[in-house]
């Protein structure tokens, strides 16, 4: 749902020449600038390498819930996948811009007492050290763009609460339009700070400089 949700901005910004989506399956989406390689394996990228190279940023929106998995599971999928990947377009493109999404709670000190939150933090923690620039996002509830059509049946049922929570929470709501426009900007404009939490990013997606 959220890479969806970060593609759609991306296909329709200016600052966006080119788009280069590797899924496990088709993911039904066709525009001009959009060019989509289906693979399988995320832990092996070495038949991709080529087509990797000459890209400037990064966008990681892949991600699973903990709920049902064991810890080292978890890990794996989180972390170890997540950090294979980056370390090839890191080497491909030293000097890419990486965007990860993780989420709120995250723990930066890996040292706090759930598990997920650890894990996501050493994830955070390793892709900071890999990259010269790099942005860890952080949203909590993501209200879906219009028109998404990865979006999970349950999910639709909390979108009513979305303009209630905005307005009593706002650190804890944001849309998805608002996390793939902040990418962007970070990419193009920069941010201050390298851990974006909801009010970093809805604040990136408002500025223009």
């Amino acid at each position: 749902m959220v890479g969806e949700g970060v593609l759609l901005e991306c296909l329709k910004h200016p600052d966006v020449e080119q788009v280069l989506v590797i899924n496990r399956k088709p993911g039904g989406v066709s525009h001009p600038k959009l060019r989509e390689i289906v693979h399988v394996d995320f832990l092996n990228l070495a038949p991709l390498e080529q087509q990797l190279i000459g890209f400037n940023a990064c966008f990681f929106c892949l991600g699973v819930s903990s709920v049902g998995m064991s810890k080292e599971e978890y890990a794996h999928i989180t972390r170890d996948l997540t950090l294979n990947v980056a370390q090839l377009l890191a080497k491909l493109n030293p000097e890419m811009t990486f965007c990860y999404v993780t989420g709120a709670g995250t723990d930066s000190s890996e040292q706090g007492r759930v598990a997920w939150a650890r894990v996501k933090g050493a994830t955070e923690n390793a892709l900071l050290r890999l990259f010269k620039q790099a942005y860890m996002f952080r949203p909590a509830f993501m209200k879906a763009t219009p028109g998404q059509k990865n979006v999970k049946s349950y999910y639709k049922f909390f979108n009513w609460l979305y303009p209630f929570g905005r307005a009593l929470y706002p650190a804890g709501f944001c849309t998805l339009q608002e996390v793939g426009l902040a990418m962007i900007k970070a990419v193009s404009e920069g941010y201050p700070k390298q851990i974006l939490e909801v009010k970093d990013i809805v604040k990136l997606a408002k500025y223009s400089r």
